[in-house]
């Protein structure tokens, strides 16, 4: 049988495994299993657990239950509404600085806690209430932090780039210091936008008052004093304290990844100890409890997505594939459209973790061997996947601010998600003009990549 048959049969029982409502971890692994039955020696059914456990054994992935601890502590806590609280206390005073509050403080939250359904829920929980009551649209507030917490997956400590940094076999600390400018970058124009929305909502505020008396709460100005901003900050201040030292331990070279994970995860539960007295048994069971069920479900859909590709690459099927689009000869921007594209089109079925494991060893070859910098590209590819939390049909971004604030119209939080996706696009189109965006920082620190 030869190799695109093969191929197309795997992926067709991929897709069929997924459709039925199969998790993605067993589906991955039910199809990689089979296939080692009908087409590999008996004798490598024996070397499933090796295989899997080897895979995983890796210094790197043991960072991700660390960080993933990290950001449930931090998750539970109240940082994430004494955040947006002190933001938008020195910020009220800028047209739409609630909204713009809201983009830095999920930025800030993002870079705390390295996960984006927790950055969602964490402000969007204080964020989308208040928008609302001072007269923010509904599909605006909720596109808004929606979008935001998007950036949970680029800036560090990145699960996502972490994953990457593994298929990729790239360096982490360098990949991790791209994705600041491209962070950076969109939480500017989100932020823009975010200006430009409310003057465009304050503008129909102010008509329908003129017109026929109709009041809304964006008309009225908000007055806090300088007091009043400084007796925020006090709550804030140990977390950006948190946030720097792990930083400085990462970059400055005075830990390893998965040293600096440790370190993030220990000073976050001092941190909720002193500041929210959460350290009774009792306080930290749902820390706890979260942590282990996500770290265990991410691992499980890891370790089952590494079966899968090894499968695929011992059936030879991601080598042909590599080769068949080098065989295309496509000029170097359409070669990347087109994997683009596909990275899209997965997202709409796939979280990030599954895409990077499953398509790593069929896209990286041809991307490199067209002369695109692996560690550039990772950022281009994260951004890309960061629409799929914020598009249907599995936009997990956008389930997640239906449950926080269930009042607001599906239709309206997806209509409210499409700018965003567009700031998006953007912001790749501006990565492709000047790729200096995500490599100068880390070029100016560990020098030039090889």
């Amino acid at each position: 049988m030869s190799t695109l048959v093969v191929g197309l049969m795997y992926g067709g029982a991929t897709l069929l495994t997924m459709f039925i409502g199969m998790p993605i971890a067993f589906a991955l692994g039910a199809v990689a299993v089979l296939f080692m039955l009908g087409f590999m020696p008996a004798a490598s059914l024996d070397t499933v657990t090796q295989n899997v456990y080897e895979e995983m054994a890796s210094i790197t992935l043991l960072s991700i239950p660390l960080f993933i601890l990290k950001g449930a502590a931090i998750g539970k806590s109240r940082a994430g509404q004494d955040l947006y609280s002190a933001l938008h206390a020195w910020m009220h005073k800028i047209p739409g600085g609630l909204g713009i509050a809201n983009v830095f403080a999920c930025a800030l939250f993002a870079a705390m806690a390295g996960s984006s359904p927790a950055t969602c829920s964490a402000i969007g929980s204080a964020g989308i209430p208040e928008m609302r009551k001072r007269g923010y649209s509904g599909g605006f507030a909720a596109g808004l932090i929606a979008a935001g917490g998007t950036l949970g997956i680029l800036l560090p400590p990145s699960i996502t780039m972490i994953l990457y940094a593994v298929a990729a076999e790239q360096s982490l600390g360098r990949l991790f210091l791209a994705g600041l400018g491209p962070g950076l970058l969109l939480v500017m124009l989100f932020a823009a936008y975010a200006m430009v929305r409310f003057r465009q909502e304050f503008a129909r505020a102010k008509l329908a008052y003129e017109q026929d008396g109709t009041t809304s709460p964006i008309l009225h100005e908000e007055h806090l004093t300088m007091r009043d901003r400084f007796a925020a900050l006090p709550r804030v201040l140990p977390f950006v304290v948190l946030l720097t030292g792990v930083m400085v331990a990462l970059y400055g070279g005075y830990a390893t990844p998965s040293e600096t994970a440790g370190l993030g995860g220990i000073l976050a539960l001092v941190l909720i100890a002193l500041i929210y007295q959460v350290w009774t048994p009792k306080d930290l069971e749902p820390i706890l409890t979260s942590t282990l069920r996500e770290a265990t479900m991410l691992m499980l859909i890891i370790g089952m997505s590494l079966l899968y590709s090894y499968v695929m690459s011992y059936l030879h099927i991601s080598q042909a594939a590599a080769q068949a689009i080098v065989g295309l000869q496509l000029s170097k921007w359409l070669l990347l459209a087109t994997i683009l594209v596909l990275v899209v089109v997965l997202g709409f079925f796939l979280p990030p973790v599954s895409i990077i494991l499953m398509t790593a060893p069929i896209i990286l070859p041809p991307l490199k061997a067209a002369g695109f910098d692996l560690i550039w590209f990772g950022v281009v590819m994260t951004i890309v996947m960061e629409m799929g939390l914020i598009h249907p049909p599995v936009g997990l971004n956008i389930f997640v601010i239906k449950n926080i604030a269930p009042d607001i119209p599906l239709k309206d939080v997806i209509w409210g998600t499409v700018p965003f996706v567009l700031l998006m696009m953007l912001a790749v189109v501006l990565l492709c003009l000047f790729p200096q965006i995500a490599t100068g920082l880390p070029d100016m620190v560990m020098g030039r990549g090889r």
